[in-house]
């Protein structure tokens, strides 16, 4: 492969970080699932990737994951990702996770 080719990918490369789903409320998780979120979002089986931007291109009408953008912006994270299996972050809301989804 070209060295051109790479170095154009490289270029393109925005910064993704991982978290666990427990820093979604429920509603907020169902949301997601449901693809209803108020920013970009990209549902997956177990979570979903969420669109922040650089920089942060909305505030999201959600409480917990506008806490989530703030940081994320701060720290330059463009794309998070959320797992069910990801790591829970310091200093960021953990929600109940055996709460049943509305």
């Amino acid at each position: 492969m070209e060295i051109q080719t790479v170095n154009s990918l490289r270029a393109q490369i925005e910064p993704l970080a991982a978290l666990s789903l427990s820093h979604l409320s429920t509603a907020t998780r169902r949301k997601l699932a449901d693809d209803e979120l108020s920013v970009n979002a990209y549902p997956t089986d177990c979570g979903g990737f969420v669109y922040v931007g650089a920089p942060r291109y909305r505030i999201p009408e959600e409480r917990d994951l506008a806490t989530i953008f703030e940081a994320a912006e701060r720290a330059g994270i463009i794309w998070l990702k959320f797992d069910s299996e990801a790591a829970v972050i310091d200093g960021l809301e953990v929600f109940d996770m055996a709460e049943p989804t509305p």
